[in-house]
């Protein structure tokens, strides 16, 4: 056995024993995600100091879990593993052939998961720049994605739009048809899976999330994905007393 790769193993399951999980469902949670490629992944991002602690679980998804993350000054971070053994390949395989930005063998698993992570820091990015509300991309690293932590100076989450009504709907609604707009015309990006439980509503402000599966605009399903995002937002805040019509918003976002 490699001794590098055992004291790394040790130091950073060290730092891992700080995380404050204490139930059973988080602990097999968390025997799953750590697999010894993820333990090298954290500790080379723990070693150049993009992290110093996980501490708890924020979400856990289909694909991957977003973990609380302390940096070494004590900002709160948000970190998305993404499992290998339990990722949707096929699912991954449809979003990302036609994307002229990857080149991956898309029959090979563990490349296809990186390239899916690398995919979504840089749709995060483009839309940042493009003055969209999202979290701030930090450093992709094969399965980990490292992020700004949504939420207050306590480390409490942000919750999603779904389980936090905005005050003002038709306000937030705006917000987001904005967003979509942006996200469109100027990030050059369709989101593909937007929906309330992919917002954020941070203080009333509406913060786009989970943008591994985004497009470009001349991707081939392109115009599906967005056709359906708009049904979907158009159908979430109607539950919160906003009526839309799908040509009304569609309008608004291609102009």
């Amino acid at each position: 056995m490699d001794p590098k790769v055992s004291r790394a193993d040790r130091d950073l399951r060290k730092m891992l024993s700080e995380k404050r999980i204490k139930s059973v469902e988080d602990r097999s949670v968390g025997s799953e995600i750590f697999d010894q490629q993820t333990l090298k992944t954290l500790y080379k991002m723990a070693n150049s100091g993009y992290l110093n602690i996980l501490n708890g679980a924020i979400s856990t998804g289909k694909e991957a879990n977003v973990l609380k993350g302390i940096h070494e000054d004590g900002h709160f971070l948000a970190v998305k593993i993404y499992r290998i053994n339990t990722s949707d390949f096929k699912k991954m395989q449809y979003y990302i052939q036609g994307d002229p930005r990857f080149k991956v063998r898309t029959t090979h698993k563990r490349q296809l998961v990186y390239a899916w992570v690398n995919k979504e820091y840089r749709n995060l990015k483009r839309s940042l720049e493009a003055g969209i509300v999202v979290p701030k991309p930090i450093i992709s690293q094969n399965n980990v994605l490292i992020m700004e932590f949504i939420g207050d100076d306590d480390g409490n989450p942000a919750p999603i739009l779904r389980n936090k009504a905005p005050e003002n709907p038709e306000k937030a609604f705006e917000s987001v048809v904005t967003s979509m707009k942006k996200l469109y015309h100027e990030a050059k990006l369709v989101h593909g899976d937007l929906s309330g439980f992919n917002i954020l509503n941070n203080n009333e402000e509406m913060v786009i999330i989970d943008m591994s599966q985004s497009v470009v605009v001349d991707h081939p399903i392109s115009r599906e994905l967005l056709e359906r995002d708009i049904d979907n937002i158009i159908l979430d805040f109607k539950k919160f007393g906003v009526s839309a019509s799908h040509e009304e918003v569609k309008q608004k976002i291609l102009g």
